[in-house]
Order: structure tokens, then C-alpha cells, then sequence
């Protein structure tokens, strides 16, 4: 697999799998690990995007004309992910530091008197029917809340990746379930969303958080913390290359698992805030397999590590997005090597959070 040769042209591309970004089957942890055909053999799904497959001529408008409510979703890293035990129903428990970025996408709704929902999305392959996770965010709110006659209409301008290990289909659905509640007249309150959300997936409980939360369980058992610092910079270095998180957790060697009890992680993150007190505290379980299955990955991070000005570098979620706290020292000379690049794409971007009662809202 080759996707480190050298591209001429600072215009990027980002074209993506999309399939499962926002469909149920792309919930972040939330499945099942023996989903691989092959139980002796590890097959990892690689999706190697094509650049060609621009926004396509015909994608929504990034406008919010036409439309009553148009909502930031943006996107997450874990701080650190620590894979606890697989559970006998198949999944896995998980403890991680989420944090709120503010690269995301953009959620544009309305309510319409109408029979049924429409969505549309800019980007190319994405489906709009009822496996999507807005779709599917919209029916359950409007269920919960016995709003059974009202409808939406919903337009989603993706820039967040798929495969990623961001978080932007999740991310996506809760938007939409905010969304909704604010167009019905707020009849649900927060802690009744959370409590909602974890039948769509497990990230989506994170991004109805203030911004930075510690979660277990699935990932859907959600404890607010202290924000992390507003600011916080960091550069986020996504290959076009993907791995689904099934692919990776069948490659995961339990024997390799870090033996950090994470409370004593995130307690390190809360007194010392980004630097945690030392790079030890930033633990991804899940770099094992994923440099496993790509073993390019590897290579990325140990390039990434070379550059100075970052602190901290490491994957997030299931990969395969790099992430690197701080600035390069040299900026351009940064984006000159890896942003020109054939087969990455690189994010500039920094730490969000919200305050009570408001949504998360872009960077200027």
C-alpha cells in the first residue's frame, strides 16, 4: 500500500468511503468483533480514497438559506483510549478522554409540513435514506417526544472523513437530535438526549457533552469533566487510506494492552491539563493492530514525531487520523511535506468546548 509519494499541487481533494460514515454501521466502537468473515485470519478493510471523487456538481449548498437552524458538528480525539475488557455479548469496554475539536461539519435543518423527512448531503455517496444517522437521529427524537406528525428537512455539508477516527457520523447525529429538539420547542431536556443517544451509537453520547467527557462502557457511559484549554492547537493527519474498527479490534493482541488504570490517566489529564504530566499518559490500545494492519501508519507517526513543535502525537480512535498537539516550529515547511502530499490530507485546528445551553459553534 502506497500513499506517501510526492503530489505537486497544494489544492487537495478529500474523497472518501462514506458508506459507513453515517450509517448504523459506523457507531465508533459500538459493534461486534466477530464480524470478519475469517475467525483465523485478520482481514482489514483498507479503503484507499480517490482524489478524483470530488464534492459532487450537484451537492447541497453550503448556504443556509431556506433554512431555520444551522448547527457546527465537529469532530473528536481521544487523549487517550484504553481497551479494558471484550465483553461475552461480543463488544468491548472501553475507558477514554474525548475532546471536542473545531474541524467538523455543518448541519443545516428546517421543519416542513410535509409527510415524510428529506436529506441531502454535498458530498458523493453518502446515503440519504433511513440507514443514515441523521435520519435515524430525527425519527428517534421525534418518537421519544411524541411529536409522531412533525418533519425535517436536513442538508449536511461533510468535510470530516470517514474511517477516520474522528467521530463525524456520530458527531453528525447528534447535531441532528439537538436540532430537533431546539425546532419541537425543547420538549426533551439533555439528560434525556444522552440517555436517547445510546441507541444510535456509542460516540454520539460524547458530542452532547460540553466538549471534553470521560467515557466508558461502550463508549456511550458518559462522565462530563473539566473542559480541557479553548485553544489548544493541534494538526490532525488523516491518510486517504481507512481501516474499519471491526478490522481493527480482530487484530488486537489482548496481551499487548496497556496495564495504565485509567483514572489514574484522566486524573493526570485533569492536574496537568494537555501535557498530562508526561507523553506516557497519551495510550492508544488500538495502534497496536491498526499499525498492524497498515503498517504505513507506523511510519506516518514516527515521521510525525520528528517534527519539532509537536508535544504530543498519536492515533485517534480506531484510526486512521493522526493527531499532533502543538504547532510545528516551521509551519510552512510542515504543510509543504505532508499537506502536498499524495494520500494525506492535514487539519489545522484547536480544542472547542460549549457553553450551557449552546451548541458548539465554529472557529472563526
Amino acid at each position: 500500500i502506497t500513499f506517501f509519494s510526492s503530489f505537486g499541487s497544494t489544492m487537495k481533494i478529500l474523497s472518501f468511503i462514506v458508506a459507513s460514515c453515517l450509517t448504523v454501521k459506523s457507531h465508533g466502537f459500538a459493534f461486534r468483533s466477530d464480524v470478519v468473515s475469517s475467525p483465523s485470519m485478520v482481514v482489514p478493510e483498507i479503503v484507499s480514497s480517490s482524489r478524483s471523487a470530488l464534492f459532487s456538481t450537484n451537492s447541497a449548498s453550503e448556504e443556509s438559506d431556506g433554512y431555520d437552524l444551522s448547527l457546527f458538528s465537529p469532530c473528536k480525539v481521544n487523549l487517550f483510549l484504553r481497551i479494558i475488557r471484550k465483553r461475552e455479548d461480543g463488544f468491548h469496554d472501553l475507558a477514554s478522554l474525548f475532546q471536542a475539536v473545531g474541524f467538523g461539519d455543518t448541519l443545516h435543518l428546517s421543519l416542513v409540513d410535509d409527510k415524510e423527512d428529506t436529506f441531502e448531503c454535498n458530498m458523493e455517496g453518502v446515503p440519504t435514506d433511513k440507514t443514515n444517522l441523521v435520519i435515524r437521529a430525527l425519527d428517534l427524537v421525534r418518537e421519544k417526544t411524541g411529536n409522531t406528525d412533525k418533519y425535517f428537512k436536513a442538508n449536511l455539508v461533510k468535510q470530516v472523513p470517514a474511517q477516520a477516527g474522528l467521530g463525524g457520523g456520530s458527531a453528525n447525529a447528534a447535531a441532528a437530535m439537538w436540532g430537533a429538539n431546539q425546532l419541537l420547542g425543547s420538549p426533551a431536556s439533555l439528560d434525556e438526549l444522552v440517555d436517547w443517544s445510546g441507541a444510535l451509537g456509542s460516540d454520539i453520547t460524547f458530542f452532547l457533552s460540553r466538549g471534553t467527557a470521560y467515557c466508558t462502557g461502550r463508549g456511550e457511559i458518559m462522565t462530563p469533566v473539566a473542559p480541557m484549554k479553548d485553544g489548544t492547537k493541534l494538526c490532525i493527519v488523516k491518510p486517504d487510506i481507512g481501516l474499519s474498527t471491526p478490522s481493527v479490534f480482530k487484530a488486537l493482541k489482548y496481551d499487548c494492552l496497556s496495564t495504565a488504570d485509567p483514572e489514574d490517566l484522566l486524573n493526570r489529564f485533569m492536574e496537568n491539563g494537555v501535557d498530562a504530566g508526561g507523553p506516557d499518559a497519551y495510550i492508544n490500545d488500538l495502534e497496536q493492530p491498526a499499525f498492524d494492519c497498515v503498517p504505513e501508519l507506523k511510519a506516518l507517526k514516527e515521521e510525525l514525531q520528528e517534527i519539532d513543535g509537536f508535544r504530543h502525537i498519536m492515533m485517534s480512535g480506531s484510526g486512521t487520523s493522526i493527531f499532533c498537539i502543538g504547532e510545528p516550529d516551521d509551519m510552512e515547511a510542515f504543510m509543504n511535506k505532508f499537506d502536498t502530499r499524495e494520500g494525506l490530507s492535514v487539519f489545522t485546528t484547536e480544542f472547542i468546548s460549549r457553553e450551557e445551553g449552546v451548541w458548539f459553534q465554529p472557529k472563526k
